[in-house]
């Protein structure tokens, strides 16, 4: 078995959690390779094999990745190895752990799971954007989802939306979130959107701080298309992937669309995003 481990490498509680983790691997004799950052963090460029961005890994070259850390890092792995089809299991060291909910009191017990086979594996949904006039998004992939957002000192923006090619709305308001399942429990749970299962085949618009109140969350198909003009006193706008966020000239236009991959999450056991929301919501508590 080979597993590629993926941590928060400025966090000192990780680091020890990573630490931990490797030295379980080698008792077992599972080969491991360890995230740049992560080899130059901890010294152990001399043991480890790094896990390299720029090769074209083979879905069967490496069988899991381990995210250590929160939902950041879980996104952050996704991003480096979605392309490659490799499963996906977080180890929560952060705080509410969507994402990354097993906790670490669980690990011995998780990495023998995996290594006996003992697991499912769930196909999430992605987000893919292309630009319109020479605009360019540096990653146009997510897991969770996009949103366009006035900049930090700017007047609320107006965001031209159409469906199918259909418009249907102009959103004023700070911003836009087009959430998927996955994502309805991050940056779409804090505007007050709904709370989706990953295996809906849907989509979310939410938007931020809107100006009218008569507008609300809208769900749609997961295989609408979704197109965003946006107007702003600044001529400019946020666009931010999974928190990845760049500033946009008003002049490109957005086309938004399931993407043609998906993310592969590892589930353990009897856990499922149902126990996960009772217990990260506290739901009958």
């Amino acid at each position: 078995m080979t597993i590629a481990i993926f941590g928060n490498w400025y966090k000192r509680t990780t680091l020890e959690e990573v630490a931990h983790v490797l030295d379980f691997m080698e008792q077992r004799g599972v080969n491991v390779l360890l995230a740049q950052e992560l080899r130059d963090e901890m010294n152990l460029r001399d043991k480890y094999q790094p896990f390299n961005i720029a090769q074209q890994y083979k879905p069967d070259e490496i069988d899991f990745a381990l995210s250590i850390g929160g939902d950041g890092t879980f996104l952050y792995t996704a991003s480096v190895v979605g392309a490659a089809n490799i499963p996906i299991l977080g180890i929560n060291c952060g705080r509410l752990g969507f994402l990354a909910d097993v906790q670490t009191s669980e690990v011995d017990l998780i990495c023998d799971q995996l290594i006996r086979n003992d697991y499912t594996i769930e196909q999430r949904t992605m987000l893919k954007v292309t630009t319109s006039y020479g605009g360019h998004i540096e990653v146009p992939y997510a897991l969770n989802e996009l949103a366009v957002m006035k900049q930090e000192l700017s007047s609320m923006i107006a965001i031209e939306t159409s469906l199918n090619g259909e418009y249907i709305h102009t959103y004023k308001a700070d911003g836009l979130i087009i959430a998927t399942p996955t994502g309805s429990t991050a940056y779409n749970l804090s505007v007050g959107g709904p709370l989706m299962l990953p295996q809906t085949k849907s989509l979310i618009l939410s938007p931020i701080a809107t100006h009218s109140m008569n507008v609300r969350p809208l769900i749609i198909p997961d295989n609408y298309t979704i197109d965003l003009k946006i107007r702003s006193r600044s001529h400019s706008y946020l666009v931010s992937m999974d928190g990845r966020s760049q500033i946009t000239k008003e002049d490109v236009t957005l086309h938004i669309e399931k993407a043609e991959r998906t993310i592969k999450v590892v589930q353990l056991g009897d856990r499922n995003f149902i126990s996960t929301l009772k217990e990260k919501l506290m739901w009958g508590k």
